[in-house]
């Protein structure tokens, strides 16, 4: 991916090495996002416990390399602000960008307390993005999906949950969740994350055609290959079967391997967000 040189986004909010105290996880669509995730990220829920404590207390890491990755992660964030605001221009709207918080180790937000095992995720209560660093070298070890695009998929699927959020996705489907059952929920939650993965996949296509026509470069050979192996490698099915050893479908909030790489390449291919309502496939 050719980063280098683009344009970084100012809308950084970096708490890397700030103290976190107790974490007060409210009820509602705040802690059960948090919950989900933990889930999800095959962590103990008791990490959103709202009795614990957790101190993210050290110094900001300020080594060339980590300088590095949150420049990048700066100009992933730009890239997703620049397209997205012509994206909405065009269609006569006006794209408010939301915000990505750097942390280190744990953090508060208006959905509640997360630590880093919970990985990225979107609030939607604060429209923030939360990323500590060091998920892109789990990313690398764990999941076995290494390469910028990667990392880059990652940023721009919570930028898909914000996209969601600004044109009330995310408010039918919470409402929709209210009066289902468990089992419906989480389908519906497939359908809100697949959106995403396609969102990503909308971003991706049109960021290229946008740095082409300014004769500039974007994606490079293998790029798409790492982003697809990320969406493969954190499918709920690929996820539970090492976790526990065998899958629970009625279980799955974020889709399969098949289904999560399959809707980032729709939307690379389609470039356009009508190409991506998994609400109204049978099945997504």
């Amino acid at each position: 991916m050719l980063w280098r040189g683009g344009r970084q986004s100012s809308n950084i909010e970096d708490r890397r090495g700030m103290r976190v105290g107790t974490g007060l996880v409210g009820g509602g669509v705040g802690g059960l996002i948090l919950l989900l995730i933990s889930l999800y990220f095959g962590m103990d829920p008791a990490v959103v416990n709202p009795d614990a404590a957790v101190n993210a207390s050290d110094p900001a890491t300020t080594s060339p390399a980590d300088q590095e990755t949150k420049d990048f992660v700066a100009t992933v964030v730009g890239y997703t602000e620049d397209t997205w605001s012509d994206l909405f221009e065009r269609s006569g709207q006006t794209y408010h960008a939301p915000k990505l918080v750097l942390f280190t180790g744990a953090v508060e937000s208006a959905c509640g307390f997360a630590q880093a095992a919970t990985g990225p995720f979107y609030c939607p209560g604060d429209e923030k993005v939360y990323l500590d660093m060091s998920f892109f070298q789990e990313l690398r070890d764990r999941f076995h999906a290494p390469g910028d695009f990667a990392q880059a998929y990652v940023i721009a699927h919570e930028v898909g949950h914000h996209l969601q959020k600004l044109l009330r996705i995310t408010d039918q489907v919470e409402r929709d969740q209210r009066q289902a059952s468990k089992s419906e929920g989480n389908r519906a939650s497939v359908r809100l994350e697949l959106q995403a993965d396609c969102f990503a996949g909308v971003w991706a296509n049109q960021t290229e055609r946008m740095q082409q026509s300014q004769m500039k470069g974007f994606l490079e050979s293998g790029d798409v290959d790492e982003a697809l192996r990320a969406a493969t490698m954190i499918g709920d099915d690929r996820l539970q079967m090492q976790s526990r050893g065998y899958v629970i479908p009625e279980s799955f909030t974020h889709g399969t391997a098949e289904q999560r790489s399959r809707w980032f390449k729709k939307g690379l291919d389609s470039g356009t967000v009508s190409g991506c309502n998994t609400f109204e496939t049978a099945t997504p």
